[in-house]
């Protein structure tokens, strides 16, 4: 079974980026023009980052 963690190789804010890319098997820049793009819809962005940090663990 798959598991999200966030990632310790592909570190640019808190590895989250880099595990949601490792956990969809995609580019790590898709996830950041979306994460881009979430920003400017009412800040959902920033505020689904620090909910992923809180709550999803760091890979090993």
């Amino acid at each position: 079974m798959k598991k999200l963690y966030r990632s310790r190789g592909e570190r640019m804010i808190w590895g989250v980026r880099g595990g949601l890319s490792k956990y969809f098997n995609i580019d790590p820049v898709i996830i950041l023009v979306l994460a881009v793009v979430s920003i400017f819809i009412r800040g959902l962005g920033i505020i689904a980052c620090f909910i992923m940090v809180i709550t999803v663990p760091v890979e090993g």
